[in-house]
């Protein structure tokens, strides 16, 4: 009973510590001096691992690209032709042409008859994510919550359901904290709103496709390109505008924990960029909610929020947390024909790779337009959720050590880079630390031993004397010798398919 009493105490006092913590944070002014006083809250630091879903219209014609709504309209009579109209091709042979079917036809073909957020949610929890969710809307135009501001929304066509409501509250059901993705600002000239000739011009769809706003009458750069010819417009102070108010009212129906961006959020307004950042700190500070938000290059100032980096990686370790966000399909970010999934090993690798150099991974799945989870996808999480459960412990909550790891395959960085790292061998080494253990990560299986070498005892990184090895889901101690060179660790059978973790306790 004594025990019981001590630790309601406990329970009381950190209550008590959080609700005080929160309420002597000043509020977050508009301003990046500001906004930089917020700090990455530990429970992403800790999370590691979440998933979402590009889930859509765009998810009905299933072919090649969640793109399909942009370049299904793109042919000779638009600025951005290059010849590479196969998409158009497609779309004209199986739908007809773009004045009689436009992107909007799709909508209601978007029935998600077969969606079931807590059966989501379950398969989410079942594969170790932490924080889970699905885009609130893409560069399309449809909003998949149920908005008061357009017609144009999940609620009131297709699926005629409040998806992100749902989700939002069987993810949370489930133990994880809640994200919404938000890529509107890609709407501003996503559709051909000034040809004549297509759908996309008529006044009466314009809460869907847009203002009307023509490609390469604006001479705003691509910057995240170097040396590119592409250009952009800034968006108008209408769009602006209604950029902000979409993402209060997601904010303020579903407090999402994480709000993650695409990238070209610059060509909204730093005014109305700022004005996000606050007014979602200031939101979740009166609730007592700790939450991120991400962004791309130099989309939002440094410090203010976590930096994403999309289908890349970091090569060394960095001293702040940053986030990947990846598919697990390597054509595209949405269900097609013929997907190309990662194989369980080059995700499970590729994840440890992230989290020792500080960072956590979001990986995108791919759900068919009815709502069911394609086959490969579903085996695929539950594999990552197995090996989870045998090695979660050097994974959730850890920290980066005093290196990232050895090995001699090259990670490259920069945007969309991941299809030019190759896959790990047995020589690769990754390490995290958590409660005074260290944690080695074998991301092949080496055979009857193994030699790591940043581990000698004259190496330049050396640790308190080793007490123990052991391999987890193994529970005898492993025998080993330290020698100038490297510590030599012999294995016992292999057991599993994918990495393996050693865990040196209390030797830090």
């Amino acid at each position: 009973m004594k025990k019981k009493y001590l630790f309601a105490l406990l329970m009381v006092f950190m209550l008590w510590a959080c609700q005080r913590s929160h309420k002597n944070q000043s509020r977050f002014e508009a301003n990046w001096e500001s906004l930089r006083q917020h700090p990455t809250p530990e429970w992403f630091r800790d999370a590691k691992f979440g998933i979402y879903a590009h889930w859509g219209p765009y998810s009905v014609p299933r072919f090649r690209t969640e793109w399909y709504s942009h370049w299904m309209y793109v042919n000779e009579g638009n600025p951005e032709y290059t010849s590479q109209d196969e998409i158009y091709q497609h779309h004209i042979k199986t739908y007809g042409t773009l004045d009689s079917f436009g992107y909007k036809d799709f909508i209601p073909m978007f029935t998600a008859e077969k969606f079931d957020a807590n059966e989501w949610a379950e398969l989410f929890e079942r594969a170790g994510a932490r924080f889970a969710g699905t885009v609130s809307e893409h560069a399309d135009g449809f909003a998949m919550w149920d908005s008061q501001l357009t017609e144009w929304d999940a609620m009131d066509k297709g699926p005629k359901r409040d998806v992100m409501g749902e989700l939002a509250q069987a993810i949370r059901q489930h133990h994880m904290k809640y994200i919404a993705t938000y890529h509107r600002h890609w709407l501003y000239a996503w559709f051909p709103t000034w040809d004549s000739t297509t759908d996309a011009s008529r006044p009466e769809y314009a809460g869907l496709y847009g203002p009307r706003v023509k490609p390469g009458d604006f001479v705003y750069p691509d910057s995240h390109t170097p040396d590119s010819n592409r250009y952009y417009p800034l968006a108008d102070s209408a769009f602006n505008l209604q950029w902000l108010a979409r993402l209060k009212e997601i904010i303020d129906r579903y407090h999402p924990d994480l709000i993650w961006f695409d990238n070209k959020m610059d060509i909204i307004g730093e005014t109305y960029r700022k004005e996000f950042l606050s007014y979602y700190y200031n939101q979740a500070l009166e609730h007592q909610q700790d939450v991120v938000a991400t962004y791309k290059f130099n989309d939002l100032a440094e410090g203010t929020a976590v930096l994403d980096v999309e289908r890349a990686r970091m090569s060394e370790a960095k001293d702040y947390p940053w986030l990947t966000d990846d598919s697990i399909d390597w054509r595209a970010w949405c269900d097609i024909e013929n997907p190309e999934y990662k194989s369980v090993n080059r995700l499970i690798d590729t994840f440890i790779d992230i989290i020792s150099k500080n960072g956590c991974l979001l990986l995108n799945i791919t759900p068919r337009a009815d709502g069911s989870i394609p086959e490969g996808v579903r085996e695929r999480l539950l594999k990552i959720g197995d090996w989870l459960r045998v090695n979660g412990e050097a994974v959730y909550g850890s920290r980066p050590w005093k290196i990232y790891g050895e090995g001699p395959t090259p990670v490259t960085e920069g945007h969309l880079s991941e299809e030019n790292n190759p896959d790990n061998t047995s020589e690769d080494i990754r390490f995290t630390q958590k409660d005074g253990n260290l944690y080695v990560f074998l991301l092949d299986w080496p055979g009857e031993k193994v030699r790591i070498r940043s581990l000698g005892t004259a190496g330049n990184y050396p640790t308190q004397p080793i007490q123990t090895v052991y391999l987890l889901g193994n529970e005898q101690p492993l025998e080993w010798k330290q020698t100038k060179e490297y510590l030599e660790v012999q294995l016992p059978n292999q057991a599993g398919d994918y990495a393996y973790v050693l865990k040196l306790s209390n030797c830090l």
